[in-house]
């Protein structure tokens, strides 16, 4: 098997993973509250990461690591999971999953305009028509999705799956900075040890009262193939590519997939206004990102 062969199959992995992952968030819902859930899922996530490290013999970059890059690292860990998750999986709970999943996946767009706030990236005027498009989409879904439970959306939940788009935002522009220049599987390790003793001090005495074996399994496949896997294979298939923009483009399957499941196990009938306005926001930021030129 080739190179680009392996790669492409561990990108379908990826996005195979993150396309389940809305309708496993509602169903561990359920069970646990997004505290709890989150909980699991990041201990979940570090044993999979820990396994990494072990398979690639990298425990001795760990042991390497100063105190200052270990500070570093943690509090990523407090950006991401921490507050990106909790803030994600709260609007996961107050919204239907066909309105909270194409909500925060806008987050292209935020970056946008945090680059050209904070980076002195400005934005070319062809952008401002993708941006446009995705706002829009985001605003057909924000007023159409009441049609899934007959009610008005809850305006907490919308804001939490916007600001959910903002966190993820500026954890990208964070990890490039701090975490660019460090082995990715050691920073994921150390920020997931740090999110994990966090989540497990402050959480962990209520947790224990809520746990259920259905509640542990959903939590632990949302910290697998929601944080853990995913982010191995995908990285895995970006670096051993030859055609990284291949790999990219896969992602853009994730969304359309992701309602499949929705509709599939958890029984929310689709409304057109979430296809129309996912098409949208994946449309504007398509053209954003290859019908425009300026800076990546």
């Amino acid at each position: 098997m080739s190179k680009d062969t392996r790669a492409v199959l561990l990108a379908l992995v990826a996005v195979l993973s993150w396309s389940t992952v809305a309708a496993a968030f509602k169903v561990a819902l359920r069970y646990l509250s997004h505290d709890e859930m989150l909980t699991v899922a990041c201990v979940a996530s570090l044993l999979v990461f820990t396994v990494v490290l072990t398979v690639q013999r990298k425990w001795g970059g760990v042991a390497r690591l100063h105190p200052m890059e270990w500070g570093r690292f943690a509090l990523l860990g407090l950006h991401n999971p921490v507050a990106y998750y909790l803030v994600l999986f709260k609007a996961y709970d107050l919204l239907p999953a066909q309105v909270a999943q194409p909500i925060n996946y806008a987050w292209p767009i935020v970056l946008l305009v945090l680059l050209a706030l904070f980076a002195d990236e400005p934005i070319p005027r062809k952008k401002y028509i993708g941006m446009a498009l995705s706002l829009a989409g985001v605003a057909l879904i924000s007023l159409g999705g009441g049609g899934v439970t007959g009610d008005a959306l809850s305006p907490v939940g919308l804001l939490l799956a916007a600001l959910s788009a903002l966190l993820w935002a500026t954890y990208w522009m964070v990890n490039k900075r701090v975490g660019s220049r460090a082995d990715s599987s050691i920073v994921l390790w150390v920020s997931f040890l740090s999110s994990s003793i966090v989540m497990l001090l402050f959480v962990g005495p209520r947790l224990m009262n809520h746990l259920t074996l259905s509640g542990a399994l959903a939590s632990g496949y949302v910290g697998w193939f929601e944080m853990g896997i995913p982010f191995i294979c995908f990285g895995t298939a970006m670096r051993t590519t030859s055609n990284p923009a291949l790999i990219n483009q896969l992602c853009y399957l994730s969304p359309f997939l992701s309602l499949a499941f929705i509709a599939t196990v958890l029984g929310e009938c689709i409304l057109p206004t979430t296809y129309i306005g996912l098409l949208l926001i994946v449309g504007g930021i398509v053209f954003n990102q290859y019908f425009c030129k300026g800076k990546r």
